[in-house]
Parts: structure tokens; C-alpha cells; sequence
């Protein structure tokens, strides 16, 4: 398999002594020598597990299902004869007999790990290992086991609570995951393959791994397979600082990279799961998309950052407020927001009803917009605004490869814009940037569009050498699209 036709996926891992090497240090020709480490020997694991390992738990599911009394396996082949030649098994003896009465039976669903934060029995571990569990089996390293409660579960940050009857527990001290360094040892413990309490060492190999959309994961070499679910990362210290939860796999198993949710993240999530059952995010009801580098540069931004507003919720906190399609959303009270990915997780992590300000880039200039942030609530689709529709007559040809005409005052309204022109065709330059025919122009880079003849008068004056940054509008949702004129 080439690695053009191999597909690389993150696995939640539900059913869920590395070999260690040196480098001799090699400078390029020019480059400053490398200073020698340090550490001297390979770092001594013992005390940390024998500190840590007493508070990490093995977690059994079952589930309740119903199945029609019969033979053994007569349920499972009843489903295989219906799914693959929608028959059905006859009775044993050849007799069709009255129906079996429906009998409810616990199966296993998984197996996982957590860990202990408390004395008196609060377990941490993943959402997904609890999923759809009407039992839940907490198994410490003495064999002692407790059915534990699921007091709440967090889907978007794979984080759940549960709660023992118990005391005088073992238990983890949690660490800070904003001051992790790539490079230091960690360690992982939890039940891959259901291998109760197994020890995996490795280093953090990057910080802040854009993989989710709430959750800047770490990232590490520490072997984690199916069954380490749940399970705490933890330094030098004996401190948690992340819960492993995914790997990137060809195989389904361990590849060498494996990812943890921050503990500081699981921390503000157990809290609320802790005192409400469920975790309360902030929204402001925008769409947003990237800020390319040409886009950046046309609009003056001088560098790519930010998130472009690409659709504004009506009626919606963002609307309210005075953020429009076209704004560039640089930082949310007061902390900056270099990439779409950022803003998700400082509006999610702000207090429903609080007043929140936002700074935008419009025309040239910052704007700072005040928000007041309401609740998150499931995701629903948004419904877009309908594109203008194509005038009959009135277009204008130009050198972007452009046949524009005048939007009618009616179309303006439909389309929720005042100003604009509209797209008739779109060939060459234009075409190649992904304009099509009915989009709406609404801005060219920091110049709002009024008519065809004003368009012209822009692309007149334009520096044919640069691209220009126009804002476009289609089925509702806005984005920046460049174009490099044609000399």
C-alpha cells in the first residue's frame, strides 16, 4: 500500500517497554553544533508506577438486550439468514411452534480504563467507553469491583464522570497541561486488549493537535491500543496530564502516534459534569471559514489569521451585536484568534449570558463588536438565504472573466445584502477561483460593491501584478475568493 492510497484514521479506542534508541548528533554543514544533553541514562519508571499504578482502573460494560428464547446461537443465525437471503431459520424438528417469549440478557459491550481523582470514589475516563452502557464495572488493581454511576458524559471532549461507593480510595494528582514540553517522558496505564494495568512509555511528540473541534490534543509516541480508553497519560511527577483517547491508525491498532485530551480541558468539563450532569457551551451563531494568505494580504492583514465570517445567524448573538459577512474575527475578549480552530473553543468555553468583545477586521480597519453569548445547543442545520436570481439583461464584461449585472432592489432584500453586483458568467481567472454564475459580489478586498460600473472603475485602477481579495456570496454563506487579473 502507498501512503497516496493509504487512508489515516482516528480511532476511539473502545476495547482498548517501548524499545528505546539514541541518535548520534549530526550537524549539517553551517549549522551551530548541538549541545549534549544532560541525562546521562534512560529515565527509571519504577517509582512513578509503583505511586501511580494502585488509582488506575479497569472499566467493563455490559449492556440489556432482548433476544426470543431458543437454542444457543439460534438469534445469531435467525439474523444471519434474514440480512444475507432474507429467509428464516425453521423451528428445530421442522414445526413451526408459537412464538418464544422475549428474554432480556446483559452482553458485554467493551472494555476500558479510567483512574481515580478522589478519595471518595469520582473516576474519570473516556465518554466513548461508557456510551450506551446500562452497567458500568470498575475494577481496582486489588481486585476489589464497584458498580459505578455515570454522573454525565461529554461527547465533544470524549470526557465522562463516574461514582463509586466507596472511600479511602487511591487516588491521581493532576498535573497542568498548559506547561507540557515536546520531548518529556510520559507514561500511559490502562487495559489495552483488556490486559489489566499495562505500562507504556514515550515522550510527547507535539502540543495543541488540532484534531477536534473543542480540543487542542497532545500528541505522544507512548504505545496505546484498544482497552487504554480512559486511561491517564502522566509525567515524571506521577501527575495526569492528559486522558489517552484516540490513535491515528492504517491498522486499527497502534501506529506510533497516539493522542490525550488535556487534563486542564477535563478538569473544566468535570466540574460542570460533576455539579449539573452536563456540560453548558458558549455560541454566537457565525459560520466561519480560513483566512487565506492572499486574502490576508488583499485585505491588509499583512499575515494569514483570524476567521472569516462566512454566514451570520439571523436573529441570532453575533447579528445582534453587528458582525457581518466579510468580517474577519481576530480575537475574542481580548485573546487572539489565529485559525478557524481557535474561536470554537474560546466561544464554547465562555459563560452562557456573559457579554463578550470581539474584534473584527472590516475595511481596513479594527472594530471592536460587542456579543452576548447564548447557549449551545445540538447541532441543526442552518438554513441558507436563496441566490439572486439572473437578470435578464444589463451585463457588463471584464478583464477577470466576468459578465456582471445590477442586483434588483427585490433580489437585495431575498439575499439579505444592500449592496452587490451579480455574477452572469464566469470564464478564465475568475472561473479558476471558483466564482460561478449567480453568486453575489459584495466586496472587493476592503470596498464594498455598490454597481457594475464602480466594479469597473476598481479593476481599472487595480495593480494587474496582485490578486484581489472579493467577497462572495452563495446559497446563503459568504467566503473571500482571489482572483490575479490577466495582464
Amino acid at each position: 500500500m502507498t501512503s497516496k492510497t493509504a487512508s489515516l484514521i482516528l480511532s476511539a479506542l473502545l476495547v482498548s517497554g517501548t524499545s528505546a534508541f539514541t541518535l548520534s548528533p549530526a550537524c549539517a554543514a553551517g549549522a551551530a553544533p548541538v549541545s549534549a544533553p544532560t541525562v546521562t541514562g534512560l529515565p527509571d519508571f519504577t517509582d512513578v508506577i509503583d505511586k501511580v499504578g494502585p488509582a488506575v482502573v479497569n472499566i467493563r460494560t455490559t449492556e440489556r438486550v432482548s433476544t426470543r428464547g431458543g437454542a444457543p446461537g439460534e438469534e445469531e443465525m435467525q439474523e444471519f439468514l434474514r440480512r444475507f437471503f432474507g429467509g428464516q431459520m425453521p423451528p428445530r424438528g421442522g414445526r413451526r411452534g408459537p412464538p418464544q417469549a422475549e428474554e432480556e440478557r446483559e452482553v458485554q459491550r467493551g472494555v476500558g480504563s479510567g483512574f481515580i481523582i478522589s478519595g471518595d470514589g469520582y473516576v474519570l475516563t473516556n465518554a466513548h467507553v461508557v456510551e450506551g452502557a446500562d452497567e458500568v464495572t470498575v475494577t481496582l488493581t486489588d481486585r476489589r469491583e464497584f458498580k459505578a454511576k455515570v454522573l454525565g458524559a461529554d461527547r465533544r471532549s470524549d470526557v465522562a464522570l463516574l461514582k463509586l461507593t466507596a472511600t479511602n480510595l487511591p487516588y491521581l494528582r493532576t498535573g497542568d497541561s498548559s506547561k507540557i514540553r515536546v520531548g518529556e517522558w510520559v507514561l500511559a496505564i490502562g487495559s489495552p486488549f483488556g490486559l489489566e494495568n499495562t505500562v507504556t512509555a514515550g515522550i510527547i511528540s507535539a502540543k495543541s493537535r488540532d484534531t477536534g473541534e473543542y480540543l487542542p490534543l497532545i500528541q505522544s509516541d507512548v504505545a496505546v491500543n484498544p482497552g487504554n480508553s480512559g486511561g491517564p497519560l502522566i509525567n515524571m511527577r506521577g501527575e495526569v496530564i492528559g486522558i489517552n483517547s484516540q490513535i491515528a491508525t492504517l491498522s486499527g491498532a497502534y501506529n506510533g502516534i497516539s493522542f490525550a485530551v488535556p487534563i486542564d480541558e477535563v478538569t473544566r468539563v468535570s466540574e460542570q459534569l460533576k455539579a449539573t450532569g452536563k456540560v453548558t457551551r458558549g455560541r454566537i451563531g457565525v459560520q466561519i471559514s480560513e483566512v487565506t494568505r492572499d486574502v490576508a494580504e488583499s485585505l491588509g492583514l499583512g499575515k494569514a489569521r483570524g476567521a472569516e465570517v462566512s454566514m451570520v445567524e439571523a436573529g441570532g448573538p453575533a447579528e445582534k451585536g453587528g458582525i457581518k459577512v466579510g468580517d474577519i474575527i481576530l480575537a475574542f475578549n481580548r485573546q487572539p484568534v489565529e485559525t478557524t480552530r481557535d474561536l470554537p473553543r474560546l466561544v464554547g468555553a465562555a459563560k452562557v449570558g456573559s457579554r463578550a468583545s470581539v474584534t473584527v477586521w472590516r475595511r481596513g480597519a479594527q472594530v471592536e463588536v460587542p456579543v452576548t453569548i447564548v447557549e449551545l445547543q445540538d447541532e441543526k442545520s442552518t438554513p441558507g438565504k436563496p441566490a439572486a436570481k439572473k437578470p435578464a439583461q444589463g451585463a457588463t464584461a471584464n478583464a477577470l472573466g466576468l459578465t456582471l449585472s445590477a442586483i434588483p432592489q427585490a433580489d437585495r432584500r431575498q439575499l439579505g445584502v444592500e449592496g452587490g453586483v451579480l455574477v452572469e458568467s464566469a470564464t478564465g481567472a475568475a472561473a479558476s477561483a471558483g466564482i460561478e454564475p449567480g453568486d453575489a459580489l459584495l466586496q472587493w478586498n476592503n470596498t464594498p460593491l455598490t454597481s457594475v460600473e464602480q466594479f469597473a472603475g476598481l479593476l481599472a485602477k487595480h495593480d494587474k501584478a496582485k490578486p484581489v481579495a472579493l467577497l462572495v456570496q452563495r446559497d446563503g454563506a459568504t467566503q473571500y475568493l482571489t482572483i490575479k487579473p490577466r495582464p
